[in-house]
């Protein structure tokens, strides 16, 4: 446990500290979605009142400004991102922070923004990269955009599997590029129109939002620049908090400059916007091309981003049971990389289904944002509860949670709006991850409280004869049941069962492995109770949630810590291999609980026992999940009763 303890205290103060090479990081990882929202933010606005005036777009770009500040610097940087879980952020790392308090319904506001999060990470890359790809029409308006745009997302999705730490280390560079090609360009436009600057002055917001009567049109459109805040928050455990708040600070300016530059650029060519995004609308005829190259790579990054954050979500949710495992596989050595094939296919699927329906990105502009407000209200709500948690005055967060709680509502009623040309389009894909998500996690639960245990010292004097008794053939030297029970003293009965009256099983040694999910993202440690020498082992596993349980490889460590001290002589009973030294085999049997129709429940629980099931047979086998498909496992099922309400007995008759 020291060990661990010292190790998680070297990745935290690793996070707090500030470098160069952390920054540039920060860069290419954590702002890869609010980077590239210059691409369709002023556009959208444009959008929204083709016949534009001066007041118009100042208090639209007023309203970005002070979206950027208050949305993503004060709420996110300055206060989210000191919301971590040693070192980790996200909505499910804030989630373990708080679970287990007297809030039990605070695994709603998770699943919900959870979901919300997944939706707006299939939008993402249809937007971001039909957005970039679309330039190419200022050059030639027959260019087919729809299919450059599938080979790149299929591009994109395929390179996945092989992991992104080589040409990861070219985001940040790039980023840094992109970036200050931003700031220039935006900087050299707002010449053209200086007074653009009064946008600083957040009373232009106010009268346009109090004067023109298409305010939450306005407002939605405005919303996008804000989007990939809560990725942001999610990625905190890649690149650390003061690393993320000072590349922030160079972003920001960066972001500023180009939305004042596409502005000034708008008030100075009214009316001669012709359907063009002013993206592109600013730059000369010439850099066309460097800028569609440019923006194209940066919708890649952004798009990559994502998706690392959508499979650390999964990740998360997995380790958190708000999932069914899935097969995670693991690219390269480096921390953080991971893949899961099925969620990629998955989102792949829909991110070329988004493109297909919506075709352009200005309809893709309607789906877009409706999502997303959802998980920044969820993310209010918890982050308020955190806050108490600290002992922070309740005024306090009652005036969090009053004013961002506001803000984001007046951005969802804003999106809410684009519920009929786009919206129901992202609610449909968050209503279906967060139906497997409440019915996963209620079903496991159902599933637990109905798991039988008895004192483990009841069955101890059967064991130990059955040890004895060599007139029972040997099952294996070594005998590992992948326990339920969180108490050593403890055990199901259903496993006590499967060794004594299913089959009776002798073996030389008994372990009994718990593997315990713990809050901590990288907690590896263990516990050991020798209930009987050299005969009954209870073993608890504390793994993290972003840990891959690998029963297996940590039992044999585990096993070299016993044989070291003494605790266990390993060595194979037979005497043929004794003579020789040779260590006994392992054995691993695995229990599945199938849910009974004999259940006497009702049909709410019965209905979501079923579907429980269904889940079960698309993931990942338990073989799989804890490692152990070299080794020796043997299946049983056993029959899952649950009764909550009632049941008559049948009684004898009066003859």
């Amino acid at each position: 446990m020291t060990d661990s303890l010292h190790i998680n205290s070297r990745r935290q103060s690793a996070l707090r500290r500030m470098t160069m090479a952390g920054i540039l990081v920060s860069l290419g990882i954590v702002f890869g979605d609010i980077g590239t929202s210059p691409l369709y933010v002023m556009k959208a606005i444009a959008g929204v009142n083709p016949a534009y005036d001066a007041d118009y777009i100042l208090g639209a770009v007023s309203c970005v400004i002070w979206t950027l500040t208050l949305q993503t610097t004060v709420k996110y940087v300055l206060i989210a991102l000191h919301a971590d879980n040693r070192g980790e952020g996200g909505i499910m790392a804030l989630y373990a922070l708080l679970r287990g308090g007297k809030h039990r319904w605070i695994y709603i506001g998770c699943a919900v923004g959870a979901a919300a999060l997944i939706a707006d990470g299939v939008i993402t890359p249809a937007i971001t990269v039909t957005s970039a790809v679309e330039g190419l029409r200022m050059i030639s308006p027959d260019i087919p955009v729809l299919p450059i745009v599938v080979v790149i997302i299929l591009l994109v999705f395929i390179m996945q599997q092989a992991g992104t730490h080589r040409i990861g280390r070219c985001f940040g560079p790039f980023m840094l590029l992109w970036y200050l090609a931003l700031g220039v360009v935006g900087a050299l436009n707002i010449p053209l129109f200086p007074s653009i600057l009064k946008a600083f002055n957040p009373w232009y917001a106010v009268m346009l939002l109090t004067h023109y009567p298409g305010w939450f049109l306005i407002l939605g459109a405005v919303f996008l620049c804000t989007t990939g805040a809560e990725a942001l928050y999610s990625d905190l455990g890649h690149c650390g908090r003061r690393n993320i708040s000072v590349s922030w600070l160079f972003v920001k300016i960066m972001l500023i400059l180009t939305y004042l530059g596409q502005g000034a650029w708008l008030l100075a060519n009214q009316g001669g916007l012709d359907g063009r995004n002013p993206f592109y609308a600013v730059l000369p005829s010439s850099m066309i091309w460097l800028a569609v190259l440019m923006s194209t790579g940066a919708a890649i990054i952004a798009s990559q981003a994502l998706l690392s954050g959508s499979f650390t979500i999964f990740s998360e949710a997995m380790g958190l049971d708000f999932w069914p495992r899935m097969r995670i596989k693991y690219p390269s050595v480096e921390k953080g990389q991971l893949y899961i094939p099925a969620v990629n296919w998955a989102l792949l699927a829909g991110c070329l289904l988004t493109v297909l329906i919506f075709r352009d990105s200005s309809r893709m502009e309607a789906a877009y944002g409706l999502a997303i407000t959802i998980t920044m209200i969820m993310t209010t709500i918890l982050l308020a509860f955190w806050m108490r948690s600290r002992n922070v005055s309740r005024v306090w967060c009652v005036l969090f949670i009053a004013g961002f709680g506001l803000l984001e509502t007046i951005f969802f009623v804003a999106n809410a709006f684009k519920f009929m040309h786009g919206g129901w389009y992202s609610l449909l894909i968050a209503g279906g991850v967060l139906a497997v998500m409440v019915i996963w996690r209620n079903a496991s639960l159902m599933k637990a409280r109905f798991v039988e245990f008895r004192p483990l010292e009841d069955y101890l004097p059967v064991v130990k004869g059955i040890k004895e008794d060599t007139s029972i053939p040997k099952y294996a030297s070594n005998l590992v049941y992948l326990s339920r029970s969180r108490d050593p003293d403890m055990i199901e009965t259903k496993l006590m069962y499967s060794i004594i009256n299913k089959h009776p099983k002798r073996a030389d040694h008994y372990w009994f492995v718990h593997v315990e999910p713990v809050d901590a993202p990288d907690a590896l440690e263990y516990s050991v109770k020798i209930v009987v020498p050299q005969t009954v082992y209870v073993i608890n596993m504390r793994i993290g949630f972003r840990v891959d349980p690998t029963v297996t490889l940590y039992l044999r460590q585990i096993v070299e810590d016993l044989s070291a001290d003494g605790r266990l002589d390993l060595t194979s009973t037979y005497p043929s291999l004794r003579k020789h030294g040779i260590p006994g085999d392992f054995r691993f049997v695995i229990i599945h609980r199938l849910f009974s129709t004999s259940s006497n429940c009702r049909k709410l629980e019965r209905s979501m026992m079923k579907i429980h099931g269904r889940l079960s047979r698309i993931c990942q086998s338990d073989k799989a999940a804890y490692g152990l498909e070299t080794s020796t496992v043997t299946l049983e099922y056993v029959p899952l009763i649950i009764n909550t309400s009632p049941r008559r007995r049948i009684t004898p008759s009066g003859d």
